[in-house]
């Protein structure tokens, strides 16, 4: 899969996402995909973090890195694996 196929689907992941496991969804919804080789995928919060009251989710998105994982398969049929961020 190519990182454009995977960002028309995105929306779609995270709608997934939200339905299995709602703080998971919020930990992941403001991610910006920026890169995927051979099925590992690197995404951005750098966006989180611009405003000084910004959160920081990163213990939560270690956690639950597993439901967004599920979610993509779901979606893509791809074993894709998140990179730490």
């Amino acid at each position: 899969m190519l990182l454009a196929e995977l960002k028309v689907l995105w929306n779609q992941v995270l709608d997934d996402l939200e339905t299995e496991d709602r703080i998971a969804w919020i930990a992941y919804f403001d991610g910006r995909l920026v890169s995927l080789e051979s099925n590992h995928l690197l995404l951005d919060f750098s966006d989180a973090e611009k405003f000084a009251d910004g959160h920081d989710y990163r213990d939560v998105r270690i956690r639950k890195r597993a439901a967004i994982e599920r979610a993509i398969f779901r979606v893509t049929g791809e074993q894709i694996t998140i990179l730490p961020a």
